[in-house]
């Protein structure tokens, strides 16, 4: 990779929407919906400037929504087993369409997504999309399968709890339940459209999307979808071929012919065609949910069949468990895997205030051989928001962690949508609570709606706070898609400093960047009140490292073009910094 790629992850349904209603449950009516057409030209450009290379298109997929599309041949979902009026973008109903709510004409849908996909190109960035291999909506229903394509349960037998070729686990002879609601919630807060009354019926029960082996499953669990079977037996056996050991130093062709020759469940075909049929749409890549929930030769097998028929598809995934990290890196084929555990939440414990800057140093160099496939992101739908009370209620303590998570490392950044105007999510959409920008309900997103300005997209309605942010944003992302540097070597400074340096402590840090034609020196203050004034010192190796002579170096920040001077005395260098509360620098040596 040449250099930085930068996601934008953006809830499609939410994007366009200039409905201020925020009515919590409102219907699509009341509270207004985004359509694939609010990202036009000049949306795609503005998303373009602000320095983005990727789009995570969200809920794209056709999931289980509470809206009559009968006229257009879809069947209405029971409200029992769909989260929130908008639907689950986790609960997909039709892996061959989108969904309906997202187009101007719901019949012609698939048409006004694919011309998004070339809107988006022409604007110069990839497309990505969700693939949610885990489960699937409890009503499962393909209305407009390619040529040869069954739904996913056709022809399973129902009778028996495992079958290898069957794509559900049943619990013969019971009849699911809905589970039994408690804490005052009650399906969309109790106004249910008469057109929504038809129940399902499911019989015999699946096993549930998080593994709940209950008929009825409780109301924690994933029960609006249906666990996937990939070929492992009930008590954990595994109905498939294993990877050799040394699979994971060889390339995708090689996984690819590995498994040509041999018969996999269906499950794994069906996916597999899932993913050609949408790259074949023009789609780049996708992002996976859950994965770690899926076999790792499942991940060989659909990974070296995307990159057989695209080498450059991108593929990214959450994994939540370190000690997988490798394996579904180098075995599973993925290019990136979500850096939550340890690095993300490192960052969240120094943003509240009690976490230390030492922290991160440490990590960076424990995934030092897979850093490179470690995505970085502040915000996305799973997570709270920077400007929650929840979470630390002003998104100006993201501005040093945004450069710490962008610049320390080779790998992808990602923002979401509504993180670079501040966006607390406040709003009480009806399904779950605040903190989190609602991935369940119609809703509006304020901040964010005030820069789409009526979908002039200019910022017209933002306030100066808002502004300011976008533009740190703006500054901070361009600079890292053009930067030789941050593809390039790293080496912290921090514990130097902190050893040796009076007035540096562990709400700063400190590293270098570096390639042939660019050397960086970057310096962040997490502290919300206090200022630092110190003389940072670049280690006498370092300066060797990269052939520096004694005497002076003008420096010049990236972000604000703040100028300052590197001297090199007795083989050491040394800045004088003066860094604001929430203040950073992004230092280039003139050579």
């Amino acid at each position: 990779m040449d250099s930085k790629i930068v996601i934008y992850h953006v809830f499609t349904r939410l994007f366009g929407n200039t409905n201020t209603n925020n009515k919590p449950w409102g219907t699509i009516e009341e509270n207004g919906v985004g359509k694939f057409a609010d990202f036009n030209k000049k949306a795609l450009a503005k998303i373009k400037n602000l320095g983005v290379t990727h789009i995570w298109y969200t809920g794209i997929p056709h999931h289980a929504v509470i809206n009559d599309y009968t006229e257009i041949g879809i069947s209405n979902d029971d409200p029992d087993v769909v989260k929130g009026r908008a639907g689950s973008p986790y609960a997909v109903k039709d892996y061959y369409n989108v969904n309906p709510d997202l187009a101007k004409d719901p019949s012609k849908r698939l048409k006004e997504f694919k011309s998004l996909i070339d809107r988006t190109h022409k604007a110069g960035m990839k497309v990505i999309i969700d693939i949610v291999p885990n489960h699937v909506a409890r009503k499962y229903e393909g209305k407009t399968n390619p040529k040869g394509v069954s739904d996913f349960g056709f022809g399973d037998d129902t009778s028996v709890e495992y079958q290898k070729d069957n794509n559900f686990y049943y619990i013969p002879g019971t009849e699911f339940k809905t589970p039994e609601w408690r804490d005052g919630y009650v399906p969309l807060g109790g106004d249910v459209p008469e057109f929504s009354f038809s129940k399902l019926k499911e019989v015999p029960a699946k096993w549930t999307g998080n593994g709940s082996r209950s008929p009825q499953p409780d109301m924690n669990d994933w029960y609006e979808t249906v666990r996937i079977n990939y070929g492992v037996r009930p008590d954990g056996r595994l109905d498939f071929d294993m990877l050799p050991n040394d699979y994971g130093e060889k390339d995708y062709k090689e996984h690819f012919n590995y498994w040509v020759k041999r018969v996999v469940p269906s499950s794994w075909r069906k996916f597999r065609d899932v993913a050609l049929y949408w790259l074949a749409m023009g789609v780049d890549g996708f992002r996976y949910d859950m994965a770690e929930m899926v076999p790792v030769e499942f991940w060989s097998y659909m990974n070296s069949s995307i990159k057989m028929n695209n080498p450059n598809a991108f593929i990214m995934a959450e994994v939540y468990n370190p000690d997988l990290y490798r394996t579904y890196i180098h075995k599973g084929k993925m290019d990136y895997l979500y850096d939550k555990v340890d690095f993300y939440d490192g960052l969240k414990h120094i943003m509240k205030g009690y976490g230390w800057s030492d922290h991160l140093p440490v990590v960076q160099n424990g995934l030092k051989d897979i850093e490179h496939n470690m995505l970085h992101f502040l915000e996305n739908h799973d997570e709270q928001r920077i400007a929650s009370p929840e979470f630390v209620g002003n998104a100006e303590i993201g501005r040093p962690a945004m450069v710490v998570s962008a610049t320390i490392s080779t790998s992808p950044t990602m923002i979401y949508f509504g993180q670079e105007v501040g966006e607390p999510a406040a709003e009480h959409a009806g399904f779950g609570s605040p903190s989190r920008t609602s991935i369940f309900d119609y809703i509006g997103v304020p901040h964010h709606q005030r820069w789409v300005n009526d979908k002039k997209f200019d910022g017209g309605q933002s306030t100066p706070e808002e502004a300011s942010l976008r533009d740190f944003y703006k500054r901070l992302l361009n600079f890292t898609i053009g930067s030789e540097a941050l593809m390039g070597d790293y080496r912290e400074i921090h514990f130097y400093n902190k050893e040796i340096t009076e007035n540096y402590n562990h709400r700063v840090l400190s590293y270098v960047r570096w390639s042939e034609n660019q050397k960086l020196i970057i310096v962040s203050n997490f502290d919300v009140n206090d200022h630092f004034s110190f003389d940072l010192k670049i280690p006498v190796d370092l300066v060797k490292l990269w052939k520096l002579k004694e005497g002076s170096y003008s420096l010049n920040d990236a972000l604000y073009g703040h100028d300052n001077t590197l001297r090199i005395e007795n083989g050491e260098g040394h800045i004088s910094i003066n860094l604001n509360p929430l203040e950073s620098f992004i230092f280039e040596l003139n050579l």
